[in-house]
C-alpha cells in the first residue's frame, strides 16, 4: 500500500507541503501545497510550466504535473510543520523521460534488470561567505593552511551543529564535520545510501545549508570555484554496487587488486571511458573548469583532479581506491546536479560492465609533481564548450541517456556559452585596450 499523505499529514502535525523538483541546471523549484489539498496532489501532482524553468520546453508545451514521491518526505527540522517532497515530474499522462529525477529512476531500472543496486555517498563541500558573495564570513580564518582548522571550525559552532544536529534528527547518519582545506569552507558527512536516497538528501542538503546559514546572517555557496586562491567546492562520490537484496557488495573482493572484483574494474572503466563526455554535466559550470584547471592555490594544492587516471589512496587522481570495496571519484564539484550525477555515474558503469571495459593501469604517483611528465595519459576539457562538444558526440550517453536528453542538455548549455561570451570580462580590458 502507497503511503497516505493525507493521513501523514494528519499524524505528523504537517501544515504545508512543498512539492519539489530540480531542473536540468540543479535549479530547486516547488510549490507550497496546504495539507488539506495534498491527496488530490498525491494523485494528480502539482503543476507546474515546463518554459519557466531549465528543461528545454515551450511555453506551447502542456503542463508538467510534479508527483510527489511519499517515500522522499523530510520534515523540515527547522519547521516541522513543513514537509518537503522529492517529485516526478510527469506531463500527458506520462513520466517526462529527459527530467533528472526520471532520468535516474530510469538507470536504477536498468541496473536492476541485471541484478545490481548502486549505493553511494556524497561530500559536499561549501563556504561560509558575506551576503553579497564578496568575502569570507569569517575575517579571522586566514592560516595558509587551513584544512581541520580547530578554532576557525568552533567559531562556525552554532551554524555546524544545526545543520548537523538537523541530519542527526532526520535520520541520516551524519558521522564528521569539517573545516575543509580553504579558508571558510567546510564539509559535513553521513551515511551512504542507494542512489536514489543519496540523491534526495544531497538536494535537501544544499537546501538545508543556504536556508540555515542565511538564519545565521550568513551565505553558503557550493560554487565551484567562488574564490580563485583558494581550493574550489567538490563534490566527491564513493560509488559501489550491491546484489538485489543491497547485502552483498559486488564490489568487494578480498583477493582482488586493492579489494575490488572484477566487476568493479569493468565499472571503473566505464567511467574512465567515458570522463570526458560526463564532464559537461559533473563540472557543469564555466567556473567549474575553474577548479578542475586551477594553478596552485594558497595551501599548497587544489585538490581537484585534471587529468584521467585512477589510483590507490592517493588524493591527486581523478579515482582513488581508499579502502576494498569501493572508489572514489573526485571529478564532480558543487554546482552537479544531484540526479545526474547519480545517473551519469550509473550510465558509464552500466556500459563499462556490458562492454567489459579496462580501466587501464593504475597510476601510484603524485600527478600534481610527475603527471605532465606522463604522455599517454588523457587530460579533462579545459573549458565548458570543449566539454560539451564531447558530451553531443559521446556514442555511450547518448545509447545510456537517450539522444532527447543529449540533444536537449546540449542546446541548453550552449546557450549557457554563448550568455557567457556576451560578458566582457576586466582581465580583458586590462589586457587588451591597448592591444
Amino acid at each position: 500500500m502507497p503511503v497516505d499523505l493525507q493521513k501523514v499529514a494528519k499524524e505528523r502535525n504537517i501544515k504545508y507541503f512543498l512539492i519539489s523538483f530540480v531542473d536540468m541546471f540543479g535549479g530547486l523549484r516547488a510549490k507550497l501545497v496546504p495539507a488539506q489539498a495534498i491527496g488530490q496532489m498525491q494523485r494528480d501532482g502539482a503543476g507546474f510550466a515546463g518554459f519557466a524553468t531549465w528543461l528545454d520546453m515551450s511555453p506551447a508545451d502542456p503542463d508538467l504535473f510534479g508527483k510527489p514521491d511519499p517515500d522522499s518526505l523530510i520534515q523540515l527540522p527547522w519547521k516541522p510543520e513543513v514537509g518537503w517532497l522529492a517529485s516526478d515530474l510527469w506531463m500527458d499522462g506520462k513520466e517526462v523521460a529527459n527530467t533528472p529525477r526520471v532520468m535516474l529512476k530510469k538507470q536504477i531500472a536498468a541496473a536492476a534488470k541485471q541484478g545490481y543496486r548502486m549505493k553511494s555517498g556524497v561530500e559536499c563541500e561549501f563556504h561560509l561567505v558575506t551576503p553579497d558573495g564578496k568575502a569570507l564570513a569569517d575575517p579571522h580564518d586566514t592560516l595558509e593552511k587551513p584544512c581541520y582548522d580547530q578554532t576557525a571550525l568552533m567559531r562556525r559552532y552554532d551554524v555546524i551543529t544545526e545543520i548537523c544536529d538537523s541530519m542527526l534528527q532526520l535520520g541520516w547518519g551524519p558521522y564528521q564535520n569539517d573545516h575543509e582545506d580553504a579558508n571558510g569552507q567546510f564539509e559535513m558527512n553521513w551515511d551512504y545510501d542507494d542512489c536514489m536516497k543519496t540523491a534526495d538528501r544531497h538536494v535537501f542538503f544544499k537546501y538545508m545549508v543556504k536556508t540555515i546559514a542565511e538564519k545565521h546572517g550568513l551565505r553558503a555557496t557550493f560554487m565551484p570555484k567562488p574564490f580563485m586562491n583558494l581550493t574550489g567546492n567538490g563534490c566527491h562520490a564513493h560509488i559501489s554496487v550491491w546484489d538485489e537484496t543491497g547485502k552483498t557488495n559486488l564490489f568487494q573482493d578480498d583477493a582482488g587488486e586493492l579489494g575490488l572484483s572484477k566487476l568493479a574494474y569493468q565499472f571503473l572503466g566505464g567511467i574512465m571511458h567515458s570522463s570526458e563526455a560526463l564532464c559537461s554535466i559533473f563540472t557543469p559550470t564555466v567556473n567549474s573548469f575553474k577548479r578542475i584547471n586551477a594553478p596552485r592555490t594558497t595551501s599548497g594544492a587544489t585538490w581537484s583532479p585534471n587529468t584521467i587516471s585512477y589510483t590507490g589512496n592517493n588524493r591527486t587522481h581523478m579515482v582513488r581506491i581508499p579502502d576494498a570495496g569501493r572508489f572514489e571519484l573526485r571529478l564532480m564539484d558543487g554546482a552537479v546536479n544531484p540526479y545526474l550525477l547519480q545517473a551519469g555515474v550509473l550510465a558509464a558503469g552500466l556500459d563499462g560492465i556490458a562492454n567489459q571495459r579496462d580501466p587501464g593501469e593504475r597510476l601510484d604517483i603524485n600527478m600534481y609533481t610527475d603527471g605532465h611528465k606522463l604522455e599517454n595519459v588523457r587530460r579533462l576539457p579545459l573549458n565548458l564548450l570543449d566539454a560539451i562538444r564531447i558530451t553531443d558526440q559521446s556514442k555511450v550517453l547518448r545509447a545510456q541517456l537517450g539522444d532527447a536528453f543529449v540533444d536537449s542538455y546540449v542546446k541548453m548549455k550552449n546557450e549557457e556559452w554563448r550568455s557567457y561570451m556576451r560578458h566582457l570580462s576586466g582581465w580583458e580590458t586590462a589586457n587588451t585596450l591597448d592591444c
